[in-house]
């Protein structure tokens, strides 16, 4: 009797999964697609990829069309060049470093700025398939905005934080940005100056502990993009799905305009900190 039981039971979990309805939330992880071997293809990474082609592509079209006397779209991109140089001198306060920092900087802009844009396009969270857990069916869209997974702007973030401790390197030299974080020439200094100034004994010590700080300043950098681009990304998308739940048609547009402003905002942003803190990790400790 137990066992006719049990599979009464499982029949009937088994119809109720056939008949059930599809559900579909959005997740704080990015749904596995499939797999090539052990690494897992996810969503996000699928549309990570989908904004590098879109942007290769339309760069190398763009390329092919440069002309001495400009016409057109390349008016237009020379344009933008020409502020984007324009406010990267603002923070920089040097052409060399702008030239050298901007293509760094305007490569994640516009990855970014695609990729915020792409979520909000249709087919992008729309179409996938269904899985079956249990007696539920979930839908797992193929495409979702990469800015909205954390692993994607945790890698970004760290992308950036690395890009202006190379620049340092180059730019400064190893040994003044390692000191920077660990000030070895303060100590170096004290069997120097303490004959001078004994006040030195108590000063440089507390130099070195500030480079300590700086190290966690770094970390605390690290966070403070990843967490800021993914949250109002993901916040955005959280939105949308709740708009169109309410009331699917007109209701989700003025959210929609809100969420391009946002991509656009975000992108800028994370930009702009880039900047700057390559601006930071190549000026001079005294600076």
């Amino acid at each position: 009797m137990s066992q006719g039981a049990s599979e009464i039971k499982e029949n009937i979990q088994s119809e109720s999964a056939e008949q059930g309805e599809v559900s579909h939330e959005a997740t704080l992880f990015a749904e596995s697609i499939f797999h090539v071997g052990n690494f897992t293809i996810t969503n996000s990474l699928l549309n990570s990829w989908l904004t590098v082609i879109i942007l290769v592509v339309f760069f190398v079209v763009l390329s092919k069309k440069i002309k001495k006397i400009p016409k057109g779209i390349q008016n237009i991109f020379e344009i933008i060049m020409e502020e984007a140089l324009h406010l990267a001198d603002s923070i920089t306060g040097d052409r060399k470093k702008s030239e050298k920092f901007l293509p760094i900087t305007l490569a994640l802009f516009l990855f970014i700025l695609v990729n915020n844009w792409l979520g909000l396009l249709p087919g992008i969270g729309t179409i996938g398939f269904i899985e079956t857990e249990g007696l539920h069916k979930v839908f797992v869209p193929i495409f979702r905005g990469g800015t909205a997974d954390l692993n994607t702007t945790l890698a970004l973030a760290l992308f950036a934080v690395v890009a202006s401790h190379v620049m340092g390197v180059l730019i400064v030299g190893a040994w003044k940005h390692l000191n920077k974080f660990i000030n070895f020439n303060a100590f170096l200094e004290i069997p120097k100056k303490i004959r001078k100034d004994f006040a030195i004994v108590l000063i440089n010590p507390i130099k070195a502990f500030v480079g300590l700080v700086e190290i966690i300043g770094e970390i605390a950098k690290i966070a403070s993009l990843s967490f800021r681009l993914f949250g109002n990304i993901f916040a955005g998308e959280v939105l949308l799905a709740s708009m169109m739940a309410l009331f699917a048609y007109f209701l989700p547009l003025p959210f929609m305009f809100l969420e391009i402003i946002v991509g656009l905002i975000q992108a800028l942003i994370f930009a702009m900190l880039t900047l700057v803190f390559m601006t930071i990790a190549t000026s001079a400790e005294e600076h």
